[in-house]
């Protein structure tokens, strides 16, 4: 996968529709990440970083095929400046390594709350980028949005942790609002540089399950989860963020993100591992109305 840019005026007033179509591509990321939980139980009870390792090599190994496939180089995207790879790497490694000491040193409910709040961050941190704005209804809507996310995690907000686990919780939704939202200035780095960075972090995975953790392979069926993980949700699914985050709607991409804890519950209650309860059905609604508010789809709208 690349992206190209061009200055030419013929393309300048074909930019709306790639704007448009770059975050569709970016919003098909949810959907791949609403997998995310499903296929990590379904990889069985694998060290978090040998699960990282594994899962970003098979990505790597997807990547190399796709563009040979596709006829198209391999190493030559890779050959970027220490600041893309610092940025990418920084960002899909410090991202993963904060969350999962996150979710060991403190009580996973509490940790995945924090360490969602990534999505509202973006919606704010894009109010940095040059021609952009905040205004009163990304606000509301990012609130609204939040607050759906609290409610479907639906209670242990009294249980304790380790203060490690909650400031890695808490960076690391920094990390990866920030990685996407820098990603933005990044535009003319094609998205084939992300291959590049799955490697470096299957590599430096690895060296952290040697140094940290004891090895237990995945075994029988459990290795279908590994790949699973490494197709969409710890593979493709970066591909089409940085699309959809370099040339689409970051602020919307990061109300849709809002959907991803909704999505991957429903999908864990439909694959039986969780049950349906009123919790999911008030934070949908939460969720739902914080993007349409927050897009400006309600209210703003209307107005007009």
């Amino acid at each position: 996968m690349s992206v190209s840019s061009s200055s030419s005026s013929g393309d300048i007033a074909a930019r709306p529709d790639q704007r448009r179509r770059a975050t569709l591509i970016g919003a098909t990321t949810v959907l791949n990440w609403a997998m995310l939980s499903l296929f990590t139980q379904l990889a069985g009870p694998v060290p978090p970083f040998l699960l990282t390792a594994l899962a970003f090599a098979v990505a790597f190994v997807c990547f190399v095929v796709y563009q040979r496939l596709r006829g198209e180089a391999v190493i030559a995207p890779m050959r970027q400046p220490a600041l893309i790879w610092s940025l990418g790497v920084g960002g899909l490694f410090g991202y993963h390594a904060l969350y999962f000491v996150a979710q060991q040193n403190a009580p996973p409910a509490n940790a995945g709350l924090i360490s969602y709040l990534w999505p509202l961050l973006i919606v704010l941190m894009v109010a940095l980028l040059p021609g952009e704005r905040l205004r009163g209804y990304h606000v509301i809507g990012s609130v609204l949005g939040f607050c759906g996310a609290v409610l479907l995690i639906g209670g242990d907000v009294n249980a304790g942790g380790s203060l490690l686990g909650y400031v890695a919780a808490f960076a690391s939704a920094f990390v990866w609002s920030g990685y996407s939202v820098l990603s933005r200035a990044t535009s003319k780095v094609p998205t084939a540089a992300v291959g590049g960075f799955c490697l470096a972090t299957a590599i430096l995975a690895a060296i952290c399950h040697l140094a940290f953790e004891t090895t237990r392979w995945p075994e029988g069926s459990a290795w279908l989860g590994v790949i699973a993980l490494g197709l969409g949700p710890v593979g493709s699914a970066f591909f089409t963020w940085d699309i959809g985050v370099k040339q689409g709607d970051l602020r919307l991409l990061g109300f849709l993100a809002y959907f991803t804890p909704l999505l991957s519950t429903l999908v864990l209650v439909v694959t039986g591992y969780a049950a349906p309860s009123l919790w999911l059905a008030g934070a949908a609604g939460l969720i739902t109305l914080g993007m349409l508010v927050g897009s400006g789809w309600i209210g703003r709208r209307r107005s007009r």
